[in-house]
């Protein structure tokens, strides 16, 4: 259950990613409260997930799962690049992320 709730972290993470650009440097009321609570919400996530697995492992995939996201909706939402080198990343992230979670 608690890998269940750290990959919902994960995906929480990625959209307090893509709600942080619209608070324009945290001056728009709106946009900042929905940023802010995304990322209350995911570090409470991943706290839970934390009462039973390690640390390292949770935090790693968190961010994982993270980064991923971000680089993924920025290739296709604001048109981002994705060049040899980013996707090589990509892969490089989404292996340690898997190993992390097998060898838990």
């Amino acid at each position: 259950m608690n890998w269940l709730i750290l990959v919902l972290a994960g995906l929480v993470e990625v959209a307090w990613s893509q709600s942080i650009k619209p608070t324009h440097n945290f001056t728009r009321p709106v946009p900042t409260l929905v940023c802010l609570t995304l990322m209350a919400v995911a570090v409470w996530l991943l706290s839970q997930a934390m009462n039973t697995l390690p640390v390292g492992t949770a935090y790693a995939v968190f961010t994982g799962i993270g980064a991923v996201g971000a680089i993924a909706l920025g290739a296709v939402l604001h048109g981002d690049a994705l060049s040899a080198g980013r996707m090589t990343a990509l892969t490089l992230i989404v292996g340690g992320t898997v190993l992390a979670r097998v060898t838990a």
